[in-house]
């Protein structure tokens, strides 16, 4: 299976998909590429889609390093040149729009156009409760209470209501899930120190931010945060759906992201 090799030897697993403009779907702190399902290959008709399992998750290298946002961010650059794009469309969700941000700070040449899923510019006191929350579950109780904890968050209340036998199985699968705790945790302290706030309008590419209005995790104010502070941005925003609402209403986020990055 694909994989590219970092300066340092680890490696990112990835995959490719399609025709036409690059396109990078970037997942959130779980970090695998499968997070985003049916939304890769439906994108493909339109886009060249390339989705990869952060560095820590997945089929890729398991590093037991201090992880950071910009970390992140420069491994998926790497991953951008490995493939010969110049400049790429990005589509980051949640912690992949917080590397995104980074990248279209530091290397604006490099994006295209920007799309910020359900994301944050600057840890707040609700946010860092809720994954000093998280990380204490992962520590305390290990990774099958970690992921039934974080479902209640994740997603919408009905969603859990009709995907109870889902969740179960995903629970029973939680060590597989998540067979180093100690890189969760490392992840988490890395989007707990993410704040690039000040630095937003320094933003060039176009760019839009789309959120549920009832996620519990980067609640609405964040988007709305991030249009004032980027120049032109727009917003968004589902009636509901979760965090997780790209999973939840695929057709909708693919058709209003679409719209978005092929405008002319």
């Amino acid at each position: 299976m694909p994989h590219v090799k970092l300066r340092d030897g680890a490696e990112l697993y990835y995959e490719k998909y399609g025709n036409g403009p690059p396109l990078l779907l970037v997942p959130g702190l779980g970090g695998d590429g499968r997070w985003w399902g049916e939304n890769a290959a439906k994108l493909a008709g339109e886009f060249t889609v390339v989705v990869h399992d952060h560095r820590g998750t997945g089929r890729s290298t398991l590093s037991k390093i201090d992880y950071s946002v910009a970390q992140m961010a420069d491994d998926a650059l790497q991953l951008i040149d490995a493939l010969g794009f110049e400049k790429v469309h990005w589509c980051g969700h949640s912690t992949g729009g917080a590397m995104g941000q980074v990248l279209a700070i530091e290397h604006p040449e490099r994006i295209d156009r920007l799309v910020l899923s359900a994301t944050w510019a600057r840890t707040d006191a609700f946010f860092r409760r809720l994954f000093e929350t998280r990380a204490l579950m992962l520590k305390e109780l290990g990774p099958a209470a970690y992921q039934k904890s974080s479902a209640l968050s994740l997603n919408s209340p009905w969603w859990v209501r009709d995907h109870d036998a889902e969740l179960t199985a995903a629970e029973a699968k939680a060590n597989e899930t998540i067979p180093i705790p100690e890189i969760v945790l490392s992840r988490i302290a890395a989007i707990v120190a993410h704040d690039r706030r000040d630095q937003l309008q320094k933003v060039r590419a176009p760019t839009l931010a789309i959120c549920a209005r009832d996620d519990m995790v980067t609640p609405l104010y964040f988007t709305e945060e991030l249009v004032r502070s980027i120049p032109n941005a727009r917003a968004y925003v589902l009636p509901d759906g979760g965090h997780f609402y790209p999973n939840v209403h695929g057709g909708e986020f693919r058709r209003v992201m679409t719209s978005f990055l092929l405008e002319s």
